[in-house]
């Protein structure tokens, strides 16, 4: 990651908030979601029905943004996006959501959104130069 988080940024993104997705839809606007999220070496991860949008989204158009704020701290994390269904990736995920949120709803349809981050951005003390 190019710019990578500092310990703050690190800790903000595992505390309990919820984020948002923005992709690439079909007529070239931007898709914008509540998501949440994890991330473990630079590589984000979103639980998801394999029918959603922002799956067709991110497999038709990679780039994705994730972006989560709390009053004056922010962090938003650009990257490149790819889905994944098999049994082992998706476990992985909802392993890691269950930790950072609560475990979710069974889902047979479930898939995970990998996003290998390329760009971060955030509020002051977030991101390490």
């Amino acid at each position: 990651m190019p710019h990578t988080l500092t310990d703050a940024g690190l800790a903000f993104a595992t505390e309990r908030h919820l984020a948002t997705l923005s992709t690439h839809a079909k007529d070239g606007s931007i898709h914008v979601v509540p998501v949440g999220f994890t991330i473990v070496s630079g590589t984000a991860r979103i639980i998801t029905s394999g029918s959603s949008q922002k799956v067709r989204n991110i497999r038709a158009r990679q780039h994705a943004t994730i972006s989560q704020v709390d009053g004056a701290r922010w962090l938003t994390l650009v990257g490149t996006g790819r889905v994944v269904d098999d049994p082992e990736s998706v476990a992985e995920a909802v392993r890691l959501y269950a930790e950072r949120y609560r475990t979710p709803r069974v889902n047979p349809q479930r898939v995970a959104i990998l996003i290998e981050i390329t760009k971060a951005m955030g509020s002051r003390g977030m991101i390490a130069d």
